[in-house]
């Protein structure tokens, strides 16, 4: 399976999401969220920034099902979901991830057809990556 990559900006997203915490870049001069990281505010052009925590809850902005042929190591794990997830803090965020059953549980392990746009989800953490529960299954 691919594991990211950090770069020096989104670092610290990942070192928290180890930790099991959902955390975005905001900017120490005006506020904003956002997100990839960047060293630079696109709003106010501020070079400083802090990492605000945040609820981890937000809804399905979109989703895809992918099919083989695929990557060696997903072509075994298909048909899955890769979700698209708005925050709630700041819906011009969007995350991508898998929608999973419950925690610690493996990608596929949510029937896609229980996936809608829309639906309400929070965050979860597995192995250090963010992975997505529906809030009301």
């Amino acid at each position: 399976m691919l594991r990211p990559v950090p770069d020096p900006d989104g670092a610290p997203f990942w070192e928290y999401a180890a930790r099991g915490e959902l955390r975005v870049q905001a900017c120490a001069g005006c506020g904003e969220l956002r997100f990839p990281p960047r060293p630079c505010c696109p709003h106010c052009q501020c070079f400083e920034s802090e990492w605000r925590l945040v609820s981890g809850g937000g809804r399905v902005w979109s989703y895809v099902v992918p099919h083989p042929p695929l990557l060696p190591g997903y072509a075994e794990l298909a048909p899955y979901n890769v979700v698209v997830v708005e925050l709630d803090e700041a819906p011009r965020i969007r995350l991508v991830g898998n929608l999973v059953a419950g925690p610690g549980q493996p990608i596929g392990s949510l029937p896609v057809e229980g996936i809608r746009i829309g639906a309400r989800v929070r965050a979860v953490f597995d192995d250090g990556l963010p992975r997505w529960v529906l809030e009301r299954p």
